[in-house]
């Protein structure tokens, strides 16, 4: 099949390109309105505190909450009260604006900065407004509000409130999706150029990339159509289709000079390359696309999309590495270098690999110490929902939070933990003072009397919790909420509800995703070798090397280290949906690399090389491609580490040390240090699964590349320069 798809290529290689292409400017084309139809995702609806806040909504008087905060004025002065008063009179008017509070009506107090140099002017939206209506509300608002410093003198004017961080999240992501491509794939060009010694050869993975990248964007136009996509979704599925698309495009090129390099013309040599390295990235593919599967199993929405969505660009991925880039190579393959003769049996990979071989107890120890210790500040992990503070300081709603908090004491910035109950206010009231004996005073801050939620049977009251939003106290009050349930039905909500049940539900499902991936992984892994050893180490290895990674992220990100190198202030937590998707994607990243090594070392063994021989070959022949694709893929995420969206920030980070563990410290010490160890019984298996294995086992494709010259009739005399064991595996002729 995969030799097919090569030749359909070759014979079709314009038609193929022309396609792609078409695909490239529907993507481009694409990435405007996904851009545009962004929401903030939103937990589950099986979650208590999630149920409460829809009962809220759909029984509330007003929707979204837009501010204006006008600044660097004296409030009292008669021409800033006309003015101001003016505009509310106007923003009233507005379609789609249910009521407007400024700092001079009878409750507007609390709306004047304590210097008397501010006042907030609050509007509230109506309900179940549509989209355009609700962004022409928004837009005329503030418009009308940016008057005001052209009337009054020194004035200056700041918007903010949910939906304008909505708004500037969905920008700052754009802008650092954008800024990651234009830094990550230039230095990726240059560095492919170096690897490849050519402009030609290194473009190919490049283009492979980028229509990848199209076609994410196609994908999630799709999904946009039935999902509501969260702003992280975006740098997330880009990330990873650019990410895998160079992975199996530099594998696809580096098969493709070994066929050249071994006599072949073009045309056979991308026939050669679809036949093994096209079978290589489909199981990889396969692997990876299990891996964000595990995604389907977290009652998360978002992370069901991103799921969905990655798992559709894995195999665009695929398929412009089965297609687009062999097409390119049939059109400009004659241009790529190579260099006669077989790949060296010797070089940089097979001296370490020998030197770790000598040394193969200490270096498996050690190793596997150094990871261990690596992921000893997961144990103090802390997870956090992350609202405006995921921005950079600088932007302009994330400054309005900033100057409620410091300067408006009358403006709660606290989130409160609500109660939410199916009863009267009084009844409400009595419940929750039965409670002060069980609530440690100090975290509880203030309480609101019990309020009736419109005209329905629901009632619902306000405990501001002490510290913040999610904090400890918070937390504690929420559990005491709960485990003291009133005799009629209530809810409990809040920031620090829904990050309680929120975590609770992903602690619940990741054994089972972990469970989902280790099977499939065990599978794929033993179909390809024909081991359960083997299989059972490479889940053990890569988990320490995730341990190790998660480690990482806790150390900086958490406590806060390398704050200035990277450009950000530490929360002192992790984003709650950052852990869940380093798993899912450095699980998938680190089997892919392990697909790469050890589908060499196998096909070297099963050609007659003793098994440490195999190991040292194996690493020298597969360590330069895995190495170049880690350096490559480690750029591109390194690029989006690079941007200003805090969980962006610590995904990419946590992916880039991924890489670089898995591809240093596990792939060139400990895989030939414990394979080495275990010798030839890391191919055993036991009888019935051996025959299993003889007939649905899955191969590379045939042996190493053997130079046209060398490939000689059976029983015929073997020509000098070819290694022992190579020709043990070639058929006649």
């Amino acid at each position: 099949m995969f030799a097919a798809i090569g030749r359909f290529c070759v014979r079709r290689r314009r038609v193929v390109v022309v396609a792609w292409l078409l695909l490239l400017a529907a993507g481009l084309a694409a990435a405007g309105p996904v851009f545009a139809g962004l929401e903030s995702g939103r937990a589950s609806d099986d979650l208590e505190s999630v149920q409460a806040l829809d009962l809220i909504a759909d029984n509330a008087t007003y929707g979204e909450r837009v501010l204006g905060l006008v600044d660097e004025v004296r409030v009292p002065d008669p021409v800033v009260r006309a003015e101001v008063e003016a505009a509310v009179r106007d923003i009233a008017l507005v379609p789609g604006v249910a009521r407007v509070l400024d700092p001079y009506a009878a409750a507007g107090a609390r709306l004047v900065a304590t210097d008397g140099r501010a006042g907030l002017v609050v509007v509230d939206l109506e309900r179940d407004l549509g989209r355009a209506v609700r962004e022409a509300a928004i837009d005329a608002v503030s418009l009308r509000l940016r008057e005001l410093p052209r009337r009054i003198p020194g004035a200056s004017v700041e918007m903010g409130g949910g939906p304008l961080i909505n708004e500037a999240v969905n920008a700052q992501v754009e802008a650092d999706t954008t800024r990651a491509e234009l830094i990550s794939l230039p230095i990726t060009l240059v560095v492919m150029v170096v690897i490849f010694g050519g402009l030609v050869a290194a473009l190919l993975p490049l283009l492979g990339a980028i229509a990848a990248v199209a076609g994410a964007f196609l994908c999630l136009l799709g999904f946009g159509l039935f999902l509501t996509l969260d702003p992280n979704i975006v740098p997330v599925v880009t990330l990873l289709g650019l990410g895998i698309s160079i992975d199996y495009a530099l594998l696809i090129v580096s098969r493709f000079r070994e066929e050249r390099a071994a006599g072949a013309d073009v045309p056979d040599a991308v026939e050669r390359t679809a036949a093994s390295a096209g079978r290589t990235i489909t199981f990889s593919a396969l692997t990876v696309a299990v891996s964000l599967s595990s995604l389907l199993l977290f009652d998360d929405p978002t992370f069901r999309a991103i799921g969905a969505a990655g798992g559709a660009v894995v195999v665009v991925a695929l398929l412009a590495g089965l297609t687009l880039v062999p097409a390119l190579l049939a059109i400009w393959g004659g241009r790529v270098p190579f260099h006669r003769g077989l790949a060296p049996a010797d070089g940089v990979f097979s001296r370490l690999a020998r030197w770790v071989q000598r040394r193969a107890w200490p270096v498996a120890v050690l190793s596997a110490a150094a990871l261990l210790v690596a992921g000893v500040p997961l144990l103090s992990i802390r997870l956090q929902n992350g609202g405006a503070d995921l921005l950079p300081a600088d932007v302009e709603a994330v400054q309005v939070e900033q100057n409620l908090a410091a300067r408006f004491p009358g403006v709660p910035t606290v989130q409160p933990v609500t109660v939410l109950a199916e009863a009267s206010p009084e009844r409400l009231d009595a419940y929750v003072a039965s409670l002060a004996g069980r609530i440690p005073a100090g975290d509880v801050a203030a309480v609101e009397p019990a309020s009736r939620l419109g005209d329905s049977p629901y009632s619902q009251v306000n405990l501001t919790p002490a510290g913040t939003s999610q904090g400890e106290a918070a937390q504690r009050l929420v559990r005491e909420l709960r485990a003291e349930r009133p005799e009629f039905r209530s809810w409990v909500t809040g920031d620090a509800a829904i990050l309680l049940d929120f975590t609770a539900s992903l602690v619940g499902t990741l054994p089972w995703a972990f469970a989902l991936v280790s099977v499939a992984a065990f599978v794929l892994l033993f179909l390809m070798t024909g081991s359960v050893l083997v299989p059972l180490k490479a889940l053990v290895m890569n988990t320490v090397s995730l341990a190790a990674t998660f480690g990482a992220l806790v150390w900086v990100f958490q406590e806060g280290n390398l704050e200035g190198l990277l450009g950000f202030t530490s929360p002192g937590a992790i984003e709650t949906w950052v852990p869940v998707l380093v798993f899912a994607f450095a699980f998938g990243v680190s089997m892919d690399y392990e697909v790469f090594l050890l589908a060499r070392i196998k096909e070297l063994y099963d050609a007659g090389m003793p098994n440490d021989e195999a190991v040292r070959v194996g690493l020298q022949r597969s360590g330069r491609i895995i190495t170049s694709a880690a350096l490559l893929i480690v750029i591109v995420f390194a690029g989006f580490a690079a941007g200003r969206m805090l969980g962006i920030k610590e995904l990419g980070f946590a992916l880039a040390v991924a890489v670089v563990v898995d591809a240093t410290l596990v792939r060139c010490l400990l895989v030939p240090a414990t394979m080495t160890l275990l010798g030839d019984a890391n191919w055993w298996a036991p009888a019935p699964l051996r025959r299993l294995h003889a007939r649905v086992g899955l191969h590379e494709g045939g042996p190493a590349p053997v130079p046209v010259a060398a490939r000689v009739p059976a029983g015929a005399p073997v020509p000098a320069g070819v290694p022992a064991g190579v020709t043990a595996g070639v058929t006649a002729g």
